[in-house]
């Protein structure tokens, strides 16, 4: 069942409203943040490189790794007050403007395959 951002957000905010710690600093986020990228650049690099796992190493996934870049991200957004659903608008908006004319669009299946 596909989940919405706020929902997520919520979700998070319930998780970590129950500890005295609350969220980390924005600084500690962003470490946090980018620890998470490189253990997703590890497991790509582990799909997808020239560098196999170790007969040692823990299994795990890309699509782990994105869940806990997800959750670190919603933290961040949670802990800054900022909704990632109108982030993502406003990314988006402006991506869709900037962009709009940058890429090799695909032709549109001609006239329904004629």
């Amino acid at each position: 069942m596909a989940k919405s951002i706020q929902s997520m957000q919520e979700r998070v905010d319930t998780y970590i409203s129950q500890f005295k710690e609350g969220y980390f600093s924005p600084l500690a986020m962003m470490a946090r943040f980018t620890e998470e990228v490189g253990e997703l650049a590890r497991e790509v690099n582990h799909v997808y490189g020239e560098k196999p796992k170790k007969k040692s190493e823990d299994k795990n996934t890309i699509e782990n790794e994105l869940g806990d870049l997800l959750f670190v991200i919603l933290s961040f957004a949670n802990s800054l007050d900022i909704d990632l659903s109108d982030a993502f608008d406003q990314a988006m908006t402006k991506i869709e403007t900037r962009d709009k004319d940058r890429w090799t669009k695909k032709e549109m299946e001609r006239e329904y395959n004629e």
